[in-house]
């Protein structure tokens, strides 16, 4: 792989939240491709034990075999997949078993159990979030700017295909520092472009999450409903769907009012495409999501620090038998269903609201 972070963020935002370096210039620095450290990070193999679940962590024989490999020479060096990077390798490798949040690894990783420089921490969705929805939360979220390149490319794409610019649209925030731009967050102001966009979650999906997925036909009825509601003739619809379910939904919308970044990039950007769908989809007047897709999460997300409606952004395509049967009022708390003795009610994506603290030193 060996893609730098740079290729898809702004480094220099991410360091105005946490020290951050590229992989290859820590190299440099050290004169040297190695990690003094890897910890594999596991479960107890005994569960939580007698106690319950308790904090804690402790290295511990392998449970599962390492994808790590010693040399055959005298010095033992450690060697793996490390992102790409050949004559990379490690110095130490250990097995760690975890239970806990993030914070239970900051004793031992800063003296408590090591004085390795470098440490990386493999599998380490082992290890629970902490702040989740919290000010660090935000904070760490928010210096995650997209790379310039990719946004400038997303920006010809909404002015070329969509008639859609930042200053119209009021999304015109990325030329500040991210720690310098907050808003009053009871009156969002965004107004994102004069179309709607989709993100519509197909392949795997269409096992896992079978029952939460509406067939293509659903999907173009909603999205029809609420082009016709918020007055655009046009959408964006970013999807995995594979071409024949594309061409089906071009069919059904319309050829002429459907766009996608699909067939404008080739196979080998498909991680700066996927970004770009993102901010496509960010930008939009109105945005609708799949149930428990990431990719939706992190567009909603990218919507609230812009400023958008909740309303206009927490929403999430439904089956075809539970299709717009909530009424919903977030800025009141109500949550009615509409006769639920006859429907099913398709819920939406909860709202994580943006946290801020004025005047705190990032």
């Amino acid at each position: 792989m060996r893609i730098k972070w740079s290729t898809f963020f702004e480094v220099d935002q991410l360091n105005r939240y946490i020290p951050v370096m590229e992989l290859t210039d820590y190299f440099e620095a050290i004169g040297e491709d190695k990690i003094d450290e890897v910890w594999y990070l596991q479960r107890y193999a005994e569960g939580w034990g007698d106690g319950g679940f308790v904090e804690r962590v402790h290295e511990r024989d392998c449970i599962d075999a390492p994808v790590y490999e010693t040399d055959a020479g005298l010095d033992k060096k450690y060697r793996g997949w490390f992102f790409g990077y050949p004559s990379t390798h490690a110095v130490n490798f250990k097995c760690v078993s975890v239970q806990g949040f993030s914070s239970v690894l900051v004793e031992p990783l800063n003296g408590g159990n090591t004085t390795a420089r470098s440490i990386l921490l493999d599998r380490a969705e082992n290890v629970l979030h902490k702040f989740y929805g919290q000010y660090d939360y935000w904070s760490a979220r928010r210096s995650m700017v997209f790379n310039k390149e990719l946004r400038e490319e997303a920006a010809k794409f909404r002015s070329q295909f969509l008639d859609s610019n930042d200053v119209d649209d009021r999304t015109d925030i990325w030329n500040e520092s991210w720690d310098s731009v907050e808003r009053d967050i009871t009156k969002p102001d965004a107004l994102g472009g004069a179309y709607i966009a989709v993100h519509l979650r197909r392949k795997d999906f269409l096992y896992a999450r079978k029952k939460e997925l509406p067939s293509l036909k659903g999907a173009a009825k909603e999205i029809k409903k609420q082009m016709e509601i918020y007055g655009v003739n046009k959408v964006f619809i970013a999807t995995d769907g594979v071409q024949g379910e594309r061409e089906e939904m071009k069919k059904l919308l319309g050829a002429d009012k459907v766009g996608e970044t699909f067939n404008f990039y080739e196979d080998d950007y498909l991680g700066g495409v996927a970004i770009i769908d993102q901010i496509i989809c960010a930008n939009g007047r109105y945005f609708v999501g799949s149930k428990e897709s990431t990719f939706s999460f992190r567009i909603q997300e990218e919507r609230e620090i812009m400023g958008f409606d909740p309303d206009r952004t927490y929403n999430r395509l439904c089956p075809d038998d539970r299709q717009r049967t909530c009424i919903v009022d977030r800025s009141k708390g109500i949550d009615e269903r509409e006769d639920t003795k006859k429907h099913k009610c398709c819920d939406h994506h909860t709202h994580w609201k943006i946290v801020y603290e004025p005047g705190r030193h990032y």
